[in-house]
């Protein structure tokens, strides 16, 4: 029986197959601000939505996954464990047609079935994206993604492993990529008779606003010409909530602004800062009263930001 839950994460960003990396981008960030759960509140079909664009975008940004994906389809991830486990898994080689099989495991019984070598030696793969690190391991490899709000504020998440339910706890302020290791959770070591250990990998589902820059916490600031020149007050979302963020008169373009506490999490609980980093954005239209104060303002001028180019 053929599996009917796969997921199209092309259709779920509205792209083509052939989309550039651009595009996969451009796409994300559109549906990610109109879905985000901020901007939703208490609408559970959007954050449904926002989940599987997340999911969609995790997996088509990445040159590896999106290439394992346009090849095995729903079972990307099993084949990936496959080949990690040291089994060779090219669809080119016999031509399988993926929707014939009920599961991987049943894909990989056919492909034994035509290709054993008679050696006696296994390999093993789980059937949920789990890497084993090669033949006589008993540690395994995993992948979770979490939103970004599950990472600041930290989170319970339960997972099968084969029949056993696996329940980790993940601390707030992890960052993207951070290893957790659960002693006694990976496969049993036909050799010792004792299971190996888990290496669960978190990754932290791109937010529409903020992004890390090495281990700093940033989120771009648009403000208008006039706040810039005059100085503001303008109000700012961070991770704990919105705050208020005196700009200075005179700030520029690209010029970094700091908000004390208002960042990422240490693994101790102390709050970081967050950096607003300012982008000066000019109106893309203007009523004929505004036009007529710009041209005022530009024949009054007197300050040039080009005054020492030597020409």
């Amino acid at each position: 029986m053929a599996r009917t839950d796969f997921k199209d994460y092309y259709q779920i960003l509205g792209v083509s197959k052939n989309a550039t990396e651009a595009e996969i981008r451009q796409a994300f960030r559109r549906l990610a601000r109109k879905y985000h759960p901020d901007l939703n509140p208490g609408d559970k079909e959007a954050e449904a939505r926002f989940k599987e664009i997340n999911e969609a975008h995790e997996v088509l940004s990445d040159p590896q996954k999106r290439r394992k994906y346009d090849q095995f389809g729903q079972y990307w991830q099993q084949a990936s464990a496959a080949e990690a486990g040291g089994f060779n898994v090219n669809v080119g080689d016999f031509g399988a047609d993926f929707s014939q099989f009920a599961n991987f495991e049943d894909f990989i019984n056919e492909l034994l079935g035509r290709f054993a070598t008679g050696t006696g030696r296994t390999r093993s793969w789980s059937t949920v994206g789990f890497d084993t690190s090669g033949f006589g391991s008993a540690d395994v490899e995993a992948e979770m993604q979490i939103s970004f709000q599950e990472a600041f504020q930290g989170c319970q998440k339960s997972f099968a492993i084969g029949n056993e339910q696996v329940t980790v706890t993940i601390p707030a302020g992890i960052k993207p990529g951070t290893k957790l290791r659960l002693r006694g959770k990976g496969q049993y070591n036909p050799y010792t008779q004792q299971r190996g250990d888990l290496y669960l990998t978190v990754q932290v589902a791109p937010h529409p606003l903020f992004r890390f820059e090495d281990d700093q916490l940033v989120i771009d600031l648009p403000i208008t010409p006039d706040e810039a020149a005059l100085g503001a007050q303008v109000t700012v979302p961070t991770p704990s909530g919105n705050v208020v963020l005196n700009v200075p008169a005179g700030t520029r373009s690209g010029q970094s602004l700091r908000l004390r506490g208002k960042g990422w999490r240490s693994s101790g609980g102390i709050a970081g800062d967050l950096l607003a980093k300012v982008q000066i954005v000019p109106p893309k239209s203007l009523s004929a009263q505004e036009k007529e104060l710009y041209e005022k303002l530009r024949s009054l001028r007197s300050f040039n930001p080009r005054g020492h180019w030597p020409i």
